[in-house]
């Protein structure tokens, strides 16, 4: 079996307060998937399930290293869930409120893509 890809989505996700990449990264996968709708997963591939197509996100987010991977993953509802993250996205000077529990004036920025495959006999 070969995976072929049906879509690519795009998104971007920002955490204005709290600096934390996880937040950033999940809201760029949300916002990726959240005006779609994929028909063609049953009408054109054939598949019964959506948990039957691979879905794969790249993320491009300040401080990689502390994205907690499953918290990113679980904004998708189905699919065998992939996950690769990388160091981008963009740290954009905001502004520090204690109320919000600002550990600094970052705001963190962050890109995704995500890729529904799915599996052919070619």
């Amino acid at each position: 079996m070969a995976l072929k890809r049906l879509i690519i989505e795009m998104g971007m996700g920002v955490d204005q307060h709290g600096q934390e990449p996880t937040v950033a990264a999940a809201r760029a996968v949300r916002n990726a998937i959240a005006h779609n709708a994929l028909p063609g997963v049953w009408e054109v591939a054939g598949l019964s399930h959506p948990n039957d197509m691979v879905v794969e996100v790249q993320i491009a987010v300040p401080y990689p290293e502390q994205v907690r991977e499953e918290e990113v993953l679980a904004v998708l509802p189905f699919g065998r869930k992939s996950l690769q993250v990388e160091s981008g996205g963009m740290v954009v000077q905001g502004r520090a409120i204690a109320e919000l529990n600002d550990k600094n004036d970052e705001m963190l920025v962050a890109i995704a893509s995500v890729t529904v495959l799915v599996e052919t006999s070619d």
